[in-house]
Parts: structure tokens; C-alpha cells; sequence
């Protein structure tokens, strides 16, 4: 965008928040040079991302030997990957293809909830699979009776539950603010970072509030995938075989690598004090967890995981022998 429009469109906000139709997403870069590359970039992650993480639910619906509390939290996990990169890498794509960064008040709104919410729905839902692996590592005999179908729904519905409920509240506090100084987002998405920092109103009981319940969600899931990992090391310490240490322990190495990333940026990107916060190093966590991590767990869950691997050969060649036919 030239910028004599851009300088016409950030006075046409200098106001209350009725004002605000509009905001303009800087994006990645400024330089023009770079958007066809980082076009091409985006658009074959977000296709690997949605070719892998549908192609997860597929498979774990076709094959019934991935029936079973682990893949039922895995095919949930591949649906909510896909929901909040979907929030996120369409439009950016969009706009580094068309050159148009502006997006609606509402657009904004509705991308940041979606991402809010599938993004806490993760944190709950890597929670409830540590929780899974706790009872398949620990109480073997019993892990029929533990996890059940109707115990598994409960989790999955709940992870959804505190997702969506978080985003609502941030999109309440976040959305009721004026914004009157500009209305140009020094980043890709709409996010609460540099949101706030547009806000004309004090901000510093929202940065609170949010610093506490993100602070909250991250934590408290990390603190069950902790305690449930800990018991997990302690009893395959106990186990005597290096064989059997090296399954049980194979079957929490992808869960582990994929908590290890997510929880990481999280806590790079949102708890730290706002005045920490530099936009260019923001936009490189937030393109990582929004884009990279949703491509890369289909990969680690399926390369890792003997199941999922002759399953997805029983496919192929079932497909090849319907050609054939």
C-alpha cells in the first residue's frame, strides 16, 4: 500500500473505537522482493498442514486398530492444528499474493478468537494425552476402565470448553478498547500484543488479566503433563528389560517433542512483560507456532509411531489394488 493511502487511512481511525472499521496488518515484510517467495513458502506449509494433519484424521477414522483413546486424542489434535493455522496462514498468503493488508474490525475479531481458541484447546488437549499416556504406562490393567469412550469425550469436549471460553474472554476485554492512536498492526495476525499497543485507553489491567489466564492455562497443563511424565519415568525405571524401557518410552517421545514446542513458544510469546516485547522477534515465535508447529505434528506423530505407519501402508495398498481393479 502506498503510503499516502496508508497515512489517509491511520487519520480516518484518530478517534473512539466506533471509528475503527478497519485495520492494516504490516505483515512480514515491508519488502516487496520478498512476497512472492514468502507467498510460495506460506502456501505450500499451510497445503503440507492440511495434506497431514487431514490426512491424520483419515487414517485414524478409516483403520479400526486406531480405535483407541491415543488416536482419538491424536485425530483431535490433527482438527484443532488445522483449525487455528487455517485462522492465520489463508489470509497471510492472501495478502502477500494480492498486496491488500487491510482486514475489518470483525475479520480481525473473528481470526482472533478462532486462533485464542484452538490455540488453548491445544494446551488441554496435550494435557489430557500426557494424561492418557500416564494410564497406558502406569496402570496397564486398568487403562480399559480408565479411559474410557465416555471419559475421552469428557476431556476433548472440555479442552474445547476452556479453548473457546478463554478466547472469549480476550476478545471481550481486547475488542471493548479504543483504538485511537493508528490502526496499522505492526504484525501478520491480529494479536493481543500488538493490539494493545493501539489501545488509547490503559491497558495495564487487560495485560494483567491476560498475563494471568494465559499464565493459568499454560501452567496448570504443563503441571499435569509434568506430574503425569514423572510418574511415567518412575515406572519405566522400574521396568527390567531395555527392550520394554525403550517401547514405553517410545510411546511418550512424539507427545514429548510436540509439548516441548508448543509450550515453549507459548511462553516466549505471552509471559513476558509487555515492555519486553519486540514486534520483528514476535513475529518470528508467532510464525513458528502458528504455521511451523501445526505442519510439523502429523510428521512427528506419524514418523514415530509404528501404528500409524502400517497403517497408512494397509491404505496405500488398498487404494492401489481398487485401481487395479
Amino acid at each position: 500500500m502506498e503510503p499516502g493511502r496508508r497515512n489517509k487511512k491511520e487519520s480516518q481511525v484518530m478517534g473512539n473505537s466506533n471509528e475503527v472499521t478497519e485495520f492494516i496488518l504490516l505483515g512480514l515484510t515491508d519488502n516487496p522482493k520478498l512476497h512472492l517467495p514468502l507467498f510460495l513458502v506460506f502456501l505450500f506449509i499451510y497445503l503440507l498442514t492440511v495434506a497431514g494433519n487431514l490426512g491424520m484424521m483419515v487414517l485414524i477414522h478409516s483403520d479400526s486398530r486406531l480405535h483407541t483413546p491415543m488416536y482419538f486424542f491424536f485425530s483431535n489434535l490433527s482438527f484443532v492444528d488445522l483449525g487455528y493455522s487455517s485462522t492465520i496462514a489463508p489470509k497471510v498468503a492472501a495478502a502477500l499474493n494480492s498486496g491488500n493488508k487491510v482486514i475489518s474490525f470483525s475479520e480481525c475479531a473473528a481470526q482472533f478468537f478462532f486462533f485464542f481458541g484452538f490455540g488453548t484447546a491445544e494446551c488441554y488437549l496435550l494435557a489430557a494425552m500426557a494424561y492418557d499416556r500416564y494410564a497406558a504406562v502406569c496402570k496397564p490393567l486398568h487403562y480399559t476402565t480408565t479411559m474410557t469412550k465416555g471419559v475421552c469425550i469428557c476431556l476433548v469436549i472440555g479442552s474445547y470448553i476452556c479453548g473457546f471460553a478463554n478466547a472469549s474472554i480476550h476478545a471481550g476485554e481486547t475488542f471493548s478498547l479504543s483504538f485511537c492512536r493508528s490502526n496499522v498492526v505492526h504484525h501478520f495476525f491480529c494479536d493481543i500484543p500488538p493490539l494493545l499497543a493501539l489501545a488509547c485507553s490503559d491497558t495495564h489491567v487487560i495485560e494483567l488479566i491476560s498475563f494471568f489466564i494465559i499464565g493459568f492455562n499454560v501452567f496448570f497443563t504443563l503441571l499435569v503433563i509434568l506430574i503425569s511424565y514423572l510418574f511415567i519415568f518412575i515406572a519405566i525405571l522400574r521396568i527390567q528389560s531395555a527392550e520394554g524401557r525403550q517401547k514405553a518410552f517410545s510411546t511418550c517421545a512424539s507427545h514429548l517433542i510436540a509439548v516441548s514446542i508448543f509450550h515453549g513458544t507459548i511462553v516466549f510469546m505471552y509471559l513476558q512483560p509487555g515492555s519486553s516485547h519486540s514486534m520483528d522477534t514476535d513475529k518470528i515465535a508467532s510464525l513458528f507456532y502458528t504455521v511451523v508447529i501445526s505442519m510439523l505434528n502429523p510428521m512427528i506423530y506419524s514418523l514415530r509411531n509404528k501404528e500409524v505407519k502400517n497403517a497408512l501402508i494397509k491404505m496405500i495398498k488398498q487404494v492401489k489394488f481398487s485401481r487395479n481393479v
